[in-house]
């Protein structure tokens, strides 16, 4: 069960990584236009190459847990990503989180912790 809870949280957080890094490349990208300059941007954005590179290896993990673990355990704890993203909203986007939201963020977590028991 160990194993389960640390690829699952390795994974949780990679995916999370992937949204920040994606949020991060659209902000700096400016206003979506056809033109050239646009596809230019896109293509020679880092932070956007970092963020399908993070999702691929995300992607991965969640491959190897479909394969290995039952369905109804490894679906389940791949909602500690959300718990990763409320984080990373208050702590590197500087957002306001509110009392009902973190109340969520507990019970996905005690879910979690049933689920894996």
């Amino acid at each position: 069960m160990i194993r389960l809870i640390t690829i699952t949280l390795t994974q949780s957080i990679l995916l999370c990584a992937a949204q920040v890094l994606l949020k991060h490349a659209l902000h700096i990208m400016g206003h979506v236009t056809a033109s050239w300059t646009f596809v230019r941007s896109l293509l020679t954005n880092w932070w956007l190459l970092a963020s399908g590179i993070t999702f691929t290896l995300a992607s991965l993990l969640w491959m190897y847990l479909l394969k290995n673990y039952p369905f109804s355990i490894a679906y389940p704890l791949s909602s500690l990503t959300y718990v990763f993203g409320m984080l990373c909203a208050t702590v590197i986007f500087h957002e306001n989180v509110r009392v009902a939201q973190w109340i969520g963020v507990l019970l996905i977590i005690s879910g979690c912790a049933l689920i894996a028991k």
